[in-house]
């Protein structure tokens, strides 16, 4: 059995890279633009874009299983290309807001639901992540690496940061255990401060790192150097905050499939020390 891995050199695709390698299966990477050292010697790698169908065959070829990334324009093709090629079950890297109340009107939601719809309609056994606010959206504070400071109109502000390792790991036991037609929300341990995340960087740094409190312009000058428009503004009318699922859908799969705690951002941010050094 071979696993096809989109999205290798990717955060989550890569952690799911490293878990079945660990798992003793055999893996098929793709990328982009792979190149050399990447991967693991042992792991078959091949060039894939999954906006560019003329790299979908070789991908393909002798796979029955795939971890996938959203990709609502061409998903349609995309599962009936994999369906002619014998795949029998796809793990879909989706997002927690389908689960929203606005997510009729979310943008990034609608994406999702998209491409969940393409694989339904495919007939496919299919596998749902679907993912709470990542942490690595935190390594765009890059001036926490240049100038040891985090500067925002809301520091009281919270988000609740997911690991990307818990979100690879229910992908992989998904894929290693048959775990079909469901849906698994990653939704970390709870909701977290930007001062308190700004003060776990800095712990794991072993260095003060300072927290400035801006104006709001000066805040949106800076979100805009680094997302679009349209999400600042939501950003902006949030107070900073991401906001959270309803109680009765915010049930983080990750204690009952893996057996522990979601991992916390304290964690992620000694993983990542290095990106702000």
């Amino acid at each position: 059995m071979t696993i096809l891995v989109t999205g290798a050199r990717g955060h989550v695709g890569a952690a799911v890279l490293g878990e079945l390698v660990a798992a003793g299966v055999r893996v098929r990477a793709s990328s982009r633009a792979p190149r050399p050292g990447d991967f693991p010697q042992d792991v078959d790698v091949v060039r894939a874009d999954l906006t560019d169908r003329t790299t979908w065959r070789d991908a393909l070829t002798g796979v029955r299983k795939i971890f996938l990334y959203a990709h609502p324009e061409t998903a349609a093709e995309f599962a009936a290309a994999a369906r002619s090629a014998g795949v029998e079950h796809v793990v879909l890297l989706s997002s927690y807001t389908v689960m929203a109340p606005d997510a009729a009107s979310n943008p990034i939601a609608l994406r999702h639901i998209a491409a969940e719809r393409a694989l339904t309609d495919a007939g496919f056994a299919r596998t749902f992540v679907r993912p709470g606010y990542f942490a690595t959206n935190s390594l765009r504070w890059q001036s926490i690496r240049t100038d040891r400071v985090l500067r925002t109109a809301f520091p009281d502000a919270t988000t609740a940061p997911v690991h990307e390792r818990d979100i690879a790991a229910v992908a992989a036991r998904a894929l290693l255990d048959d775990a079909r037609d469901a849906a698994h929300p990653v939704l970390g341990p709870g909701p977290v401060t930007i001062r308190d995340q700004v003060t776990a960087i800095a712990e794991a740094l072993g260095e003060p790192v300072r927290l400035q409190e801006v104006d709001v312009d000066t805040y949106r000058a800076d979100l805009l150097t680094q997302l679009p428009p349209p999400l600042v503004d939501l950003l902006l009318r949030a107070g900073g905050s991401v906001h959270q699922l309803p109680a009765e859908v915010a049930t983080d799969v990750v204690p009952e499939m893996l057996g522990r705690p979601a991992r916390t951002f304290a964690e992620w941010a000694r993983d990542h020390a290095a990106d702000f050094r």
